[in-house]
C-alpha cells in the first residue's frame, strides 16, 4: 500500500509540474489578453498530456480560437499535433481539406499528386495559382501550406499511387484522406488502408452534388463492403467529362477535414457507418445509413482473398486516372484527323459536320458550319432532332445536287462521342434517315484547337 501510495504521488508531482510549466508560459504572454486568461483557466484543469509534447505561446496564439472549445481543448490541439494525415489528391477536395488541416495544426501532412497545375483546375482546386500552371500539383499545395501554417510538416509526393507503393506509404501516416477521381485509385487506397489498419475519409464531388464517408474505422465497413465489384467503366463520369461548380468539392473537401481533425483528436466520426450526400442546387444534406461490415467482404472479411494489392486498372477495365479516357471503338477508315478535315473543309467539299455534344458545350465554343445533335437525342432516337438531321441531308443534297450519299463528319470535345455516334447512324442510315456515309473526326475540337486553330477554346 505504501509503494502505491508513494508511486502516486510522485505521478502527481510529475503532472503538477507540467501544470505549472504550462502556467508559467501562459503568464509570459499579455497580461491584458483575455483569450489568454480563459486558456489559463482551462489548463488549472487539464487532464494529464503527453510529457513530451506542449504547446508554445505561438501555438497558444494561432490555435487560441478552437483551443477553447470543449470539445477540443488543449489535449485535442496536442493529439493534432501528434497526428499523421495522407492526402491522395491534391485537386477540388484535396486542396481545402488539406488548407484546413493545416491551418487547424496537424503535425504532418504527405500530399500525393501525379499531375501539374492546369488554368482548368483553378477554380476549384485553391491552393494552386496561375504562376504555379504546369508545375507539380503535390509540390504547388505544400508551398502554399507552408506559407499557411510553417509548423506543419509537409511532404510533397510527385507521383501516382500504384500496387508498389501504397502500403509502404499509407503506413507512414496515422489517417489517410482519398480526394482522387476515379475507381481504380478508390479500391486501391481502400484495399491498401485495410491492410495497414488505417481509417479511411473518403469523398467525392461530381457537378452540383457530393458524397462522403469514413471506412474501416472503429468496426464500419470498407469500401469492398458497399462495392464488391466496380461499375461499369462506360457508367462513371468525372469532372472532365461532367463538369463540377468549383464550390461543391470546396464543401466536401471541408466536411472531410473535418471528420479527420474529430478522429485525429479523439472524438467520434459522425459518418463512420453513414453516407452524407449534399444536394447543392437544393441546399440539401442528407445521411443514410450504410449496411454493416461484411463477413464475405473480400479484404476486410473473415476468410478476406485479398491479402495484397492486385491490379486495379484491369480489376476495374478503366485507368487510374481523372483524365478524359480516350475511346477507340471505330476503324482507320471510318476516321478523319483534323487536318484531313481541315483539307475537306478548305475544298469546300459538300459535307454535314454534325456536333454530338450536348447544347451546354456547343454554346461554349462551336465550329460555325456544325449543326448541334447532342448524342442522347440520337440514343434516344428523338424525333425532333432526327427530323432536324432528316431535312439537313435531304437540303444539302438538294443544294448541292448530290445524287450519291452525303459525307457526314462527326465531332465531340475529344472523339469518344462522335465514335458512338457514328456507330449509331450507321445502323439508322436507310432506316430512320437516308444513305449518308460517316466518319468522326479523331480528337474532336480540343485536337481542332492544339492542331489547327489555336485561339479556338479549349474548355
Amino acid at each position: 500500500m505504501d509503494d502505491t501510495i508513494s508511486h502516486l504521488k510522485t505521478k502527481l508531482l510529475e503532472k503538477e509540474r507540467e501544470v505549472a510549466d504550462l502556467k508559467r508560459k501562459l503568464n509570459q504572454m499579455e497580461k491584458g489578453n483575455s483569450i489568454l486568461m480563459e486558456l489559463q483557466e482551462e489548463v488549472t484543469d487539464l487532464s494529464p498530456l503527453k510529457s513530451n509534447a506542449t504547446l508554445s505561446n505561438d501555438d497558444i496564439m494561432r490555435y487560441s480560437r478552437q483551443l477553447l472549445l470543449p470539445e477540443l481543448a488543449v489535449k485535442g490541439q496536442v493529439a493534432l499535433s501528434n497526428t499523421s494525415v495522407l492526402v491522395v489528391g491534391c485537386g477540388g477536395l484535396g486542396c481545402p481539406l488539406a488548407q484546413y488541416l493545416a491551418a487547424a495544426g496537424i503535425g504532418r501532412l504527405g500530399l500525393l499528386d501525379y499531375d501539374v497545375v492546369e488554368l482548368s483546375n483553378l477554380h476549384r482546386q485553391v491552393l494552386h495559382t496561375e504562376l504555379t500552371q504546369g508545375q507539380s500539383k503535390a509540390l504547388s499545395a505544400s508551398k502554399a501550406i507552408s506559407r499557411l501554417n510553417s509548423t506543419v510538416e509537409c511532404v510533397p509526393y510527385h507521383l501516382q499511387l500504384s500496387r508498389e507503393n501504397a502500403i509502404q506509404l499509407i503506413r507512414q501516416y496515422d489517417i489517410v484522406a482519398d480526394c482522387s477521381d476515379n475507381v481504380p485509385t478508390r479500391y486501391l487506397v481502400n484495399d491498401a488502408c485495410v491492410l495497414s489498419g488505417k481509417p479511411l475519409v473518403s469523398a467525392s464531388a461530381l457537378r452540383m452534388e457530393g458524397q462522403l464517408t469514413v471506412y474501416n474505422y472503429r468496426g464500419g465497413p470498407c469500401y469492398r463492403c458497399l462495392y464488391p465489384k466496380p461499375p461499369s467503366p462506360e457508367t462513371v463520369t468525372n469532372c472532365s467529362d461532367g463538369g463540377v461548380l468549383g464550390v461543391v468539392p470546396g464543401i466536401m473537401g471541408c466536411l472531410q477535414a473535418l471528420e479527420v481533425l474529430k478522429i485525429a483528436s479523439g472524438q467520434v466520426s459522425s459518418f463512420e457507418k453513414k453516407l452524407l450526400m449534399f444536394d447543392g442546387q437544393e441546399g440539401r444534406f442528407r445521411s443514410i445509413r450504410l449496411r454493416p461490415k461484411q463477413a464475405e467482404c473480400a479484404v476486410c472479411g473473415e476468410t478476406p482473398t485479398v491479402t495484397e494489392l492486385q491490379d486495379y486498372e484491369e480489376f476495374c477495365g478503366s485507368a487510374a486516372t481523372d483524365k478524359c479516357r480516350r475511346l477507340n471503338l471505330l476503324t482507320k477508315e471510318q476516321r478523319v484527323s483534323v487536318q484531313e478535315y481541315k483539307v475537306i473543309l478548305d475544298s469546300s467539299t459538300p459535307h454535314l459536320l454534325l456536333d454530338v455534344r450536348p447544347k451546354v458545350e456547343v454554346d461554349i465554343c462551336h465550329l460555325s458550319t456544325s449543326i448541334n445533335i447532342p448524342l442522347a437525342s440520337l440514343e434516344n432516337k428523338k424525333t425532333e432532332d432526327i427530323t432536324l438531321l432528316k431535312d439537313k441531308i435531304c437540303e444539302l443534297k438538294q443544294q448541292m445536287n448530290i445524287t450519291s450519299q452525303l459525307q457526314v463528319f462527326v465531332v465531340c470535345k475529344l472523339g469518344n462521342d462522335s465514335q458512338k455516334a457514328v456507330l449509331l447512324l450507321e445502323k439508322m442510315s436507310g432506316l430512320e434517315i437516308e444513305q449518308i456515309t460517316t466518319k468522326d473526326i479523331t480528337g474532336g475540337l480540343m485536337a481542332w484547337a492544339n492542331k489547327i486553330d489555336p485561339s479556338f477554346p479549349q474548355y
